[in-house]
């Protein structure tokens, strides 16, 4: 079966129809397919009742289901207090279904909670990074136009900066609050039953924004079928993990790899998750001991320096003996991290590659078909192709740029890149693969300048805006750089006004000045100073030339 098209241009449960009327033209959509059973949805759905509620309905509400700091909860609990917040939006926050809010907090099941209740009003959970600060954050309110806010009472400054610039934003919620406005306490005050917006399959639930090679965010919209379709997709068919599991993992919720990995799919098949506020790789092996967690989501990067800690510590036994199933994605796996993971662990890990345009993994292997250096074959309901540059499918062996289609796709909210990501209704990753003579898709490079660094997406124009604003800063160039540990590392070449001189006390200074400015993680981790940068005769700097140097 393939869609083009909504199930419906007539039902919407949105009273705010923003989202639907800037949804691409039909015909800049890529194609659509249902081709598995499963993949057949009713008009009207919404994930929220089918992902937390029918498991309290079946009698299963004494299940474990999320756990935190000092933190355990039921999915009777869950379900309760996502209920009670979503009243909290509804009647004391002003929220109409089809409304943007915006979510903005680490891990923690009071996040989850409330994107549950964002979910059951009928609204659209737009999830954003900790690490952003106000000038990313207002790039994102004022694109999708948000209205309402829930965050974290210890990251609010930064968004309270950004409302500033934002006059769409008008009402925040804190959590983690014990203020008596704060959400817990406005909460407590609500009945724990709410009755559901009866949202269409094909109502937008989800915007996600991911970095723009420009640096300019794109938003990429998902519907309440897109949440279903990709837990029926490569969980059942891939990952196979069963409802006594107790997932772990260290990608943020706003990002869908953390979305599915750490929510998503662990509640679609009644099993438990651990939300994390701090994971990294020194504290996320604690904690896989202290949870007894035995399904771990999380980059390469972590994985190799996991696999060092442990062989150094001798700890094989109970700091992984509860694991059973490892996942990697965010960026590509070099075949050394596999085999240093499986040495220390004895553990095949599971390879994948998502993209937030698709939701989540379309390309994947289990640990029986794993082959060293290859991400894996297409995950059942989905298509994928190797394309040349005029739209033809090459053969086995050559290098093109991958194109893949399934049940999810490319929305892209009010943007002319939508033509440039979808052709003849294939979605282009902006990754070049080939395919080998077995089927099995092999990674070689991105098709764009999109930097990948310890799973992060980093675009490099967007470092040297932040960097032109240092007084000591005449032109600059950042490119992403091979690295062994993190895949890539920002380098950032400087050419410094008169009066400046090159040294390491301006390399830190240049650093820290960053990290103040955008996302930490963006920060060049590589300086050099020189006398001029490549240009065309017209002036464009030649990235291509700085990284052939490398």
């Amino acid at each position: 079966m393939t869609c083009t098209a909504p199930h419906s241009a007539a039902y919407t449960a949105h009273v705010d129809t923003f989202a639907r009327d800037r949804l691409p033209p039909h015909e800049l959509w890529p194609e659509l397919r249902f081709d598995l059973p499963e993949l057949q949805f009713p008009e009207r759905l919404n994930c929220a009742s089918e992902l937390l509620d029918a498991w309290v309905a079946k009698g299963q509400g004494g299940r474990l289901c999320m756990q935190g700091a000092d933190l355990c909860w039921t999915y009777a609990d869950l379900q309760a207090q996502a209920n009670r917040i979503a009243h909290v939006l509804v009647q004391d926050m002003g929220v109409v279904s089809g409304n943007r809010v915006l979510l903005r907090g680490a891990n923690s099941p009071m996040m989850a909670a409330c994107w549950f209740a964002i979910m059951k009003v009928g609204a659209i959970a737009v999830a954003t990074m900790p690490l952003l600060r106000a000038k990313e954050l207002s790039q994102i309110i004022q694109k999708a136009e948000i209205s309402h806010a829930l965050c974290d009472e210890r990251l609010a400054e930064e968004l309270s900066l950004a409302q500033a610039h934002c006059p769409s934003l008008q009402h925040v919620g804190l959590y983690h609050s014990e203020a008596p406005d704060g959400v817990e306490a406005r909460a407590a005050a609500h009945s724990p039953v709410f009755q559901n917006v009866d949202t269409a399959a094909d109502d937008t639930c989800i915007i996600a924004f991911t970095s723009g090679t420009t640096g300019e965010p794109k938003g990429t919209m998902h519907f309440h079928r897109d949440v279903m379709a990709i837990c029926r997709c490569w969980p059942p068919h891939v990952l196979r993990a069963k409802a006594d599991d107790v997932f772990i993992g260290s990608p943020p919720l706003a990002f869908t790899f953390g979305l599915g990995g750490l929510v998503l799919f662990p509640l679609s098949i009644g099993a438990s998750t651990v939300l994390l506020e701090k994971a990294s790789p020194e504290m996320l092996l604690p904690a896989v001991a202290r949870y007894r967690a035995s399904v771990c989501f999380t980059a390469p990067t972590a994985y190799r320096v996991m696999a060092q800690q442990i062989k150094q510590s001798g700890a094989e036994g109970p700091a992984v003996s509860s694991l059973r199933k490892c996942v990697s994605a965010g960026e590509a796996l070099p075949a050394a991290t596999r085999a240093l993971w499986k040495e220390a662990t004895g553990i095949e890990l599971i390879d994948g590659i998502g993209a937030t345009e698709m939701l989540h993994i379309f390309i994947s292997h289990d640990e029986a078909h794993a082959r060293p250096g290859a991400t894996g074959t297409p995950v059942p309901g989905y298509q994928a192709c190797i394309m040349g540059e005029a739209g033809e499918i090459l053969p086995a062996g050559q290098v093109g740029r991958l194109a893949v289609k399934g049940p999810t796709g490319c929305r892209y909210l009010a943007d002319e890149r939508q033509r440039a990501y979808v052709l003849k209704g294939w979605n282009l990753t902006g990754d070049a693969y080939l395919q080998d003579a077995d089927g099995y898709f092999v990674y070689q490079s991105r098709t764009d300048d999109m930097i990948i660094s310890g799973g992060y997406n980093i675009a490099g124009p967007e470092v040297e805006a932040a960097l032109l604003a240092h007084p000591a800063v005449a032109e600059c160039g950042v490119i992403g750089v091979p690295d062994e540990a993190r895949g890539q590392i920002v380098k950032a070449v400087v050419v410094l006004r008169p009066g400046f001189v090159a040294g390491e006390a301006l390399v830190r200074e240049l650093q820290d000045f960053v990290k103040s400015t955008v996302a930490p993680y963006k920060y060049p981790r590589a300086v050099v100073f020189r006398d001029k940068l490549p240009r065309t005769e017209t002036g464009k700097l030649q990235r291509f030339r700085l990284r052939h140097e490398e």
